[in-house]
């Protein structure tokens, strides 16, 4: 009996690491996904460690190219050749895709934060988002607005159980 060639859609998908400070730090936007462009050791180190996003963010070169800076990806002990944990990652997306970041970060106060690294259909993909930086004062209002709503969805608990 001949096995079947197709395969899950959902395959490989897998989420690696997420960066739950980017939504306290910025208001995020509109979010795009882009390819990541790997070395063996760094796909190898993805599947097997969670990477470091928090300080990781997107530049556009005069060039036309987007690259991801701040990515820490661990570097493995035994692998036969190593990587450089922080460098320079160059990311895959179109031309126009690009132009619309671009004009996106050209706004006043807006940046490209890098939110997920994940797998898809077993290729390293990102999840970028337009973001503002959030000020002081909205931090704190937004930790109020989140201790409120922990706070009514224990009363309701407690409602529902007492």
């Amino acid at each position: 009996m001949a096995r079947s060639t197709a395969t899950p859609t959902n395959q490989g998908d897998r989420l690696v690491g997420k960066n739950r400070r980017a939504q306290f730090e910025y208001e995020l936007g509109e979010r795009h996904e882009a390819g990541l462009v790997l070395i063996g050791s760094e796909a190898r180190s993805l599947r097997i460690n969670a990477p470091g996003l928090s300080d990781a963010w997107v530049d556009i070169d005069s060039r036309g190219q987007a690259w991801v800076k701040g990515l820490r990806i661990p570097v493995l002990k035994h692998a036969a050749f190593g990587h450089d944990e922080t460098r320079m990652r160059k990311l895959l997306l179109h031309a126009e895709e690009i132009e619309q970041l671009r004009s996106a970060i050209e706004r006043q106060g807006m940046t490209l934060v890098v939110t997920k690294v994940y797998f898809k259909h077993n290729r390293a993909k990102i999840e970028l988002a337009v973001a503002r930086g959030r000020k002081k004062h909205d931090k704190r209002q937004l930790l109020r607005e989140r201790d409120a709503a922990r706070e009514a969805q224990q009363a309701m608990r407690r409602a529902k159980t007492g």
